[in-house]
């Protein structure tokens, strides 16, 4: 059986948010300088992502690099790691032409784990240390209800946030503790309304489905507590069990009504959120019709290149994906989140682990990630950006094998039918090359 025909078996082979993923990143014995990779790169429209990997709980799906807590100290530790590593980058981005930031984000972890002042001294270093003018571009924030109180979101919203995303999953107690997500609907509630009380202009509500003991109806009981607080975007993920996870212990064999359950309640959600005055987005993001503007036109996720600080943060340029190593259980993170904190600054000024991109892998990201969203990918830009190559010429077999099966329609933008977003976890893995295909497999989970 190939690749291709055993992915297309379960709608849910795996959530494609970057490519390739950081289990296809290998250690770089040649310890590149950033200072060379960074040297031809564009950098009027950077992307800043400062990555904190800690949380008050972690949730039993969970798998982002992050731990439990922090000693004391840890996190002052962290920030100051940070501040040595933003130094080393801004120093290796030079000052021959001038640097932007198109767009910036805080994620982990939760953010807001950080205390208030220790948030104001992260948008310092966004700012002063980087050079980001976070009141000029969009900026993104992650938190948790627990977290999000009102000194932490006073600090996001004076220093500039324009987006907080919240992550509830369940509205209802029973299916929170069945994620292994111990909370309460009535702190989050509360913590909504100090959301809406800061003012930062678009919130977002993230939702699980596929939860222990879910129905469609508390699934749409949950949809209906969201949309009571008119959130101008809602993300709906589907339930993923995945290895060295609190719930890992029960992963199993392909579940075909496992599959039929989440395909079944991802559709009653997405035709609730339309009949509501959102639009579909991806498969997972759905946007209030009427929402204010996201930010800069001139930013796109597919080109950029992105700056990641922090022990968990990705890096992009043209020739190489980087990071710091990776690991999913909580010993492993721990150590590597220790070793950070006690980095030189020369350490800073190189690249470690990473993935380096051929015109192959460029292509397919790009390909990938356009057709993961809902506006598709206009084949004159593909064109213009390859050097006047179709899709269609690049990627044929998978571009006939999604037509085929009527997840895709094509012509002068290449954008995925109702049915083939539903699959977009399925779709997404089969545009992997055999180069990530195999690193991934050959991975050793930690």
């Amino acid at each position: 059986m190939t690749s291709a025909t055993a992915t297309a078996q379960t709608p849910y082979q795996s959530y494609v948010y970057a490519y390739p993923h950081k289990t296809a990143y290998r250690k770089l014995d040649d310890r590149p300088l950033l200072g060379d990779l960074w040297a031809g790169e564009p950098k009027d429209a950077l992307s800043l992502y400062l990555h904190i990997p800690f949380c008050e709980v972690r949730c039993g799906f969970c798998n982002l690099f992050t731990r439990i807590g922090a000693p004391d100290g840890l996190t002052g530790a962290y920030l100051d790691a940070l501040e040595r590593q933003a130094g080393a980058v801004r120093e290796a981005l030079g000052e021959r032409e001038p640097v932007r930031f198109a767009t910036a984000a805080f994620g982990g972890g939760t953010p807001t784990f950080l205390t208030a002042a220790e948030l104001t001294r992260l948008c310092d270093l966004a700012e002063h240390r980087m050079g980001a003018d976070l009141r000029a571009v969009p900026l993104s924030v992650e938190a948790s209800p627990a977290t999000a109180t009102a000194d932490r979101l006073e600090v996001l919203a004076e220093r500039g946030a324009t987006r907080l995303s919240l992550g509830v999953q369940s509205f209802d107690d029973t299916e929170a503790r069945a994620a292994v997500r111990p909370q309460r609907r009535a702190d989050v509630e509360a913590a909504l309304g100090r959301v809406r009380e800061a003012g930062i202009p678009v919130l977002n509500i993230d939702l699980i489905y596929g939860i222990d003991g879910q129905s469609e109806r508390t699934w749409l009981r949950s949809l209906d507590a969201a949309l009571a607080w008119r959130p101008e975007e809602l993300y709906l993920y589907p339930l993923y069990i995945r290895p060295l996870t609190g719930l890992g212990r029960r992963a199993g064999a392909a579940d075909p009504e496992w599959d039929e359950q989440r395909l079944r309640l991802y559709r009653a959600g997405r035709d609730h959120l339309l009949a509501h005055g959102y639009e579909q987005r991806s498969m997972r993001m759905f946007r209030r019709a009427d929402a204010p503007a996201e930010g800069a036109d001139d930013y796109a996720c597919q080109t950029d290149g992105m700056i990641g600080l922090g022990c968990g943060a990705r890096s992009y340029t043209a020739g190489l994906h980087y990071s710091f190593d990776y690991a999913v259980g909580m010993q492993q993170i721990r150590a590597i989140i220790d070793d950070y904190t006690v980095r030189p600054t020369a350490d800073f000024a190189h690249a470690e682990y990473g993935h380096r991109m051929t015109g192959d892998e460029a292509r397919r990201r790009h390909l990938l990630q356009s057709l993961l969203q809902a506006d598709g990918l206009a084949v004159a830009d593909y064109a213009a950006r390859f050097g006047g190559r179709t899709p269609a010429e690049d990627f044929p077999a998978e571009l006939a094998r999604f037509a085929d099966r009527g997840w895709l329609e094509s012509g002068p933008v290449l954008r995925l039918t109702p049915e083939g977003l539903a699959h977009s976890d399925a779709l997404g893995p089969e545009l992997f090359s055999p180069a990530v295909r195999a690193a991934m497999a050959a991975y050793e989970r930690k």
